[in-house]
């Protein structure tokens, strides 16, 4: 007989399982947490302890665990048809969904390309950017312009335009010859400005490298309003309407990566719809189907799909393919997830959630060690220096944010700190009571271990 242990459990993922972003060294003394059964805004382990999942399962999760709208759309969906392929055929749930998110999104995105996952939703977005620009006669634009600190996976193309070197350094050697351009730094304006009131005077640096690139720029990626994976760094619209302005002078495609902010994490449905906002692309993944199965979907301006369409002969097709496109338990469960958002009071109900984020600030600027408390919508973070006057950081070699997440383990939080930033972006469903015992529990883990 097997061992059932957890001892026993333990020891069988360290022998087989490689998880990911993970040294797996470390789980020899510190075993990931075993999770049996998830619902609401929390997980449970083997022994039933509650931990209530404050990053939304890496940034999945919009309506909690286990909810029983979400659960009914995917049974009724199973008992139709679990998948089929997307070529050739299509489905309801599909066009449901592709009808939905043009009808969400702004007008000029007309048309929608299924893949699975956020990585494969911007390798979509680069390669047709880069076939347009080929079959247009101009393949000499080949070249993407992307922020310094910004995260859009983890394939070489979209590592290609990853401005971290944790992710791309090893890798570099392979990549796309891309341009890296200095992005807004809030935290650390060299300007010396305030977000709220700035006219995003950093812009100036992308500007430059358009006027200069114009001529080889096929578009230019950037994650609207917050770079996630860099530390949840946030910055103003005004730089995204003087990038989309710029783009359309110079001829450039802009896609916005919405993989982690859309879908309501920044208090309106998509970022590009809440500040009226017209990119040729934009790539979404993550909360689509509220965590449940893997799906990603990227929407392009009817001038861009015109281009593919020819006779068989021009080949001028798009050749992109996967196995699971628009696989329908996966699309069923979105369209539900979609209705859910849509319904009437739906973000209303959002803004005291938000107004008591806000109340995070009072709560951590008054540590000693808070460099910046940041809040855009249901997404908030609190930046840790060594010393607030100079803004210094611990060195990652410390590990504070990892110790911060064992602390909050013991106290029934599931935190997932990005180096030295401690980050909040928990289901909407979430609380004001919830969110302000979420933000006092992470306030006393850092006090615990920092003290």
């Amino acid at each position: 007989m097997l061992d059932s242990s957890p001892n026993n459990d333990f020891n069988r993922d360290i022998n087989y399982v490689w998880h990911p972003c993970t040294q797996m060294k470390d789980h020899e003394a510190y075993p990931p947490l075993w999770i049996e059964k998830a619902n609401g805004l929390y997980l449970y382990d083997k022994e039933g302890k509650s931990y209530l999942d404050v990053i939304s399962s890496w940034w999945v999760n919009l309506f909690g665990h286990n909810h029983p709208r979400l659960n009914k759309a995917l049974n009724e969906q199973l008992s139709k048809m679990a998948h089929v392929m997307f070529a050739g055929i299509t489905h309801t749930p599909a066009v449901d969904l592709a009808e939905s998110l043009v009808g969400l999104t702004p007008e000029n995105l007309t048309r929608v390309f299924f893949s699975d996952n956020g990585s494969t939703s911007i390798e979509v977005a680069l390669k047709m950017s880069l076939q347009y620009w080929s079959q247009t006669g101009q393949p000499q634009k080949a070249r993407f312009a992307y922020l310094k600190g910004g995260y859009h996976g983890e394939t070489l193309g979209a590592l290609s335009v990853c401005g971290m070197d944790l992710f791309r350094k090893p890798f570099d050697s392979v990549l796309m010859n891309n341009i890296e351009v200095e992005g807004p730094d809030c935290f650390k304006c060299p300007y010396g400005l305030k977000p709220e009131s700035c006219s995003a005077e950093c812009f100036e640096v992308m500007e430059r490298t358009l006027t200069q690139n114009a001529s080889s720029l096929a578009g230019v990626i950037v994650e609207p309003l917050v770079q996630g994976a860099a530390g949840m760094k946030m910055y103003p619209p005004v730089y995204l309407e003087k990038l989309l302005e710029a783009c359309e002078a110079q001829q450039v495609h802009s896609i916005f990566d919405e993989v982690a902010v859309g879908f309501g994490r920044t208090g309106t449905l998509f970022v590009c719809e809440g500040c009226n906002l017209k990119p040729t692309f934009l790539c979404l993944s993550k909360g689509i189907t509220s965590g449940y199965l893997p799906l990603a979907a990227t929407l392009a301006e009817e001038s861009v799909y015109q281009v593919f369409l020819g006779d068989y002969a021009s080949f001028k097709l798009f050749i992109h393919s996967h196995s699971y496109s628009a696989n329908p338990l996966a699309c069923a469960v979105a369209n539900e997830s979609l209705k859910m958002l849509q319904e009437e009071e739906f973000f209303n109900k959002l803004s005291p959630k938000i107004d008591a984020f806000k109340g995070g600030e009072t709560l951590f600027t008054e540590l000693p060690w808070c460099g910046e408390y940041r809040q855009t919508g249901m997404i908030a973070a609190c930046e840790l220096v060594q010393d607030k006057a100079t803004l210094q950081p611990f060195p990652l070699e410390k590990r504070v944010g990892f110790a911060i997440y064992q602390e909050g383990l013991k106290r029934g939080l599931f935190l997932r700190p990005l180096g030295n930033v401690i980050y909040f972006l928990p289901p909407l469903i979430i609380s004001e009571n919830e969110i302000r015992r979420l933000l006092e529990e992470a306030r006393d883990c850092i006090r615990a271990v920092l003290a």
